[in-house]
C-alpha cells in the first residue's frame, strides 16, 4: 500500500503541531477506527503493515500507560517495534541525543520516534536538526510523536482527553465546561489543553487549585487568548459553594516529588483542597463525568476509590482511549490515512519581516558626531543607544554592544542629552575608519539593541543611515540562554544547542521572546548573559 497522505514526515511536538481541523480528523478517525476495532472488524486501513517501517519507543522518564499504549498501537500497525533500553544505551556513555537518534535513523528505510523526556523541548529539537539533516544523506525524513517532556506538554495524551470528551458531549463541538483539578502548576495534561481546547467553538475553564499549585501565568493568558472563559478557585469546597459546577472534571495528581521544602509542609492541607469527599456527592448534577490522566496516588488518591463503582468514573474508558488515538497519530505520520482530510490544515510560518531599515538621511551644515571633541571624518556611529532608559540602563546597553559585536577598536562611547528632552538620555557609540557594516551584521546590532540607528560616515557626512527595530526571531548568538534549566538547550544538559527565540507581541504592542525549544516566555532582558 503506499503511504503518501498529506501527514506523512510530521512531527507532533506540541498540540499545535496539528490544526483544530487536522485535529477534528484525528478525533473523528479515531472514533471510526474504535467502532470498528469494537464491532469486531480488522481495520486494516489504519496499517501501516509495513515490517521495514521502525517504530522506536524512547522513554528517558518512567511511564506505564503511555508506553503501553504506544507499544500496543505499534504492533496493531505490523511495524518494527523498538523499546529502547536507556540503561543500556550510549546515553549512559554521554552520546548525545542528536547522536543516538541519527544512528537510529540509518537502520530503518522509514522511522517514527515516540519520546519522553524529562528535558524540554527533545522532539522540537530533532525534527528541527535531523530533518535536513536527513535530506542531505538520503533518509526519509523522521517523524517525532512528544510522549511527554518535562512541566511542558503531554499533546498525546491531550487528544486522547479531548476525544473523550467528545465522546461525553456526543461529538457537539459547539461548547464544553471544564473543571480542571489538582496540581495545576506542574502538570503537562493541563496546560496542553490551553491549545487543545480550541477544538470547542466555546470554552469555560474552571482552574481548581490553591495558589501554591496554581496555573502559571504563561498558560492562563494563552487560554484567554484563545478566547476560552477562565474562572479561578482555591479549592473544591469553594467551587462548589460558587455554583455553575462543570459536568467534566478532570483531575491530577499532585506531584509533591517536585516542590520545594516548604510546600511539602503544607502537603496535608493542599490535597485536602483538592480531594473529592463523600459529602459532596450530593452537589454533583446528574450526568457528571470524572476524568484522570493516571496513574493515582494509591495512599492519597484526588478521586478516592469509592468512585470507582459509580458513573462518575469516565477514567477507565479515558485511558483505554488511548490506545485507539495513538494508532491514528501513528498512522497520520506515517502516511497511511489523511488523503481525505479537507479542512484547514497548518499556517505556514510567516517570513521573517525588516527590522533593518533604511531611512532618508538628513542634511546638516555641521557634523553630529564626535570622537571626543573632533568630527568623525569617516566611519561609523551608533546612536539612540536605549533612548529614554536609565542612566545605568543606556551604560548596560553601551557594554552589551561593545561584548557582542566586538568592538575593541579605537572608539569613543557616552551617554548624552537626547533631543526628546532634557531629562531624556541615550547612548552613542562612534567608530572611526571602520567604513562598512555588513547585512549580518546590522541584524546582530538590531538583537542586541532594538530602537538604535546605525550612521555610515564619509567625508564628515552621514551617508547611509539605519534604524534598527526589534527583530521577530534571535539566535546564532553565544550570549544568548533560555532561562527554563529544563530545556534541552541549556547548557548543563551538554547537548550543545543553540538557544533560539520568537518574538510575541501583545494586544498592548508589549514585546516577549518564547524559546522555540521550551516554550518559555522571556522578557527581553532576560535572554542574555550579561
Amino acid at each position: 500500500m503506499t503511504r503518501n497522505g498529506p501527514f506523512k514526515g510530521r512531527t507532533i511536538a506540541v498540540v499545535n503541531d496539528l490544526s483544530v481541523d487536522e485535529q477534528r480528523y484525528l478525533y473523528r478517525q479515531a472514533r471510526s477506527l474504535k467502532e470498528e476495532l469494537r464491532s469486531g472488524g480488522q481495520a486494516d486501513r489504519f496499517r501501516i503493515a509495513d515490517a521495514d517501517f521502525s517504530a522506536y519507543l524512547i522513554f528517558l522518564e518512567n511511564s506505564t500507560r503511555t508506553r503501553e499504549s504506544f507499544r500496543n498501537a505499534a504492533e496493531f500497525h505490523g511495524s518494527r517495534v523498538n523499546l529502547f533500553d536507556t540503561a543500556t544505551s550510549s546515553f549512559a556513555k554521554n552520546e548525545s541525543i542528536t547522536d543516538t537518534i541519527k544512528m537510529l535513523v540509518g537502520y530503518a528505510a522509514e522511522s517514527l520516534f515516540v519520546i519522553r523526556s524529562k528535558q524540554e523541548g527533545v522532539c522540537r529539537w530533532l525534527a528541527d536538526s535531523l530533518g535536513p539533516w536527513a535530506d542531505r544523506n538520503g533518509y526519509p525524513r523522521p517523524s517525532f510523536i512528544n510522549a511527554g517532556d518535562g512541566k511542558h506538554e503531554h499533546p498525546t495524551q491531550e487528544f486522547l482527553d479531548e476525544f473523550s470528551f467528545l465522546e461525553q458531549l456526543d461529538w457537539n463541538e459547539d461548547r464544553i465546561h471544564l473543571a480542571l483539578i489538582g496540581d495545576l502548576y506542574h502538570g503537562r495534561t493541563v496546560h496542553s489543553k490551553a491549545d487543545g481546547l480550541r477544538v470547542f467553538k466555546h470554552a469555560i475553564v474552571d482552574l481548581i487549585a490553591p495558589p501554591e499549585l496554581g496555573m502559571p501565568e504563561f498558560y492562563i493568558d494563552k487560554m484567554r487568548r484563545n478566547g476560552f472563559e477562565v474562572r479561578i478557585y482555591g479549592s473544591l469546597d469553594e467551587y462548589l459553594a460558587a455554583g455553575k459546577v462543570s459536568p467534566i472534571w478532570y483531575f491530577t495528581r499532585l506531584q509533591l516529588e517536585r516542590m520545594g521544602e516548604k510546600v511539602l509542609d503544607k502537603a496535608p492541607a493542599l490535597r485536602k483542597a483538592v480531594t473529592f469527599r463523600k459529602d459532596m456527592l450530593d452537589k454533583v448534577a446528574a450526568g457528571t463525568r470524572f476524568y484522570h490522566p493516571l496513574p493515582r496516588d494509591r495512599f492519597n488518591p484526588t478521586i478516592p476509590t469509592f468512585l470507582d463503582d459509580t458513573p462518575l468514573n469516565a477514567w477507565d474508558q479515558q485511558s483505554a482511549n488511548g490506545y485507539y488515538t495513538r494508532i491514528v497519530e501513528m498512522a497520520m505520520c506515517a502516511g497511511v490515512i489523511g488523503q481525505d482530510f479537507t479542512g484547514q490544515g497548518l499556517t505556514p510560518a510567516s517570513a521573517d519581516e525588516e527590522f533593518v531599515l533604511e531611512v532618508p538621511v538628513a542634511r546638516h551644515n555641521k557634523p553630529e558626531y564626535k570622537v571626543g571633541i573632533k568630527p568623525v571624518d569617516m566611519g561609523l556611529v551608533i546612536d539612540h543607544i536605549a533612548s529614554g532608559q536609565s542612566l545605568q540602563a543606556i551604560w548596560d546597553q553601551i557594554d552589551k554592544i561593545r561584548r557582542v559585536l566586538g568592538l575593541n577598536l579605537r572608539s569613543s562611547h557616552g551617554v548624552y542629552h537626547s533631543n526628546q528632552g532634557p531629562e531624556v538620555f541615550k547612548g552613542l557609540i562612534s567608530v572611526p575608519d571602520v567604513l562598512s557594516f555588513g547585512e549580518k551584521d546590522l541584524k546582530k546590532l538590531g538583537a542586541v539593541s532594538p530602537g538604535c540607528t546605525l550612521n555610515l560616515i564619509t567625508g564628515h557626512e552621514v551617508i547611509k543611515k539605519y534604524r534598527l527595530g526589534m527583530p521577530p526571531r534571535i539566535y546564532h548568538f553565544d550570549e544568548i540562554a533560555c532561562r527554563n534549566e529544563n530545556c534541552l538547550s541549556n547548557p548543563e544538559h551538554g547537548e550543545s544547542i543553540e538557544a533560539f527565540f520568537i518574538r510575541k507581541t501583545d494586544a498592548a504592542g508589549r514585546h516577549s521572546f518564547v524559546c522555540r525549544w521550551c516554550e518559555k516566555e522571556h522578557e527581553y532582558s532576560e535572554i542574555w548573559n550579561f
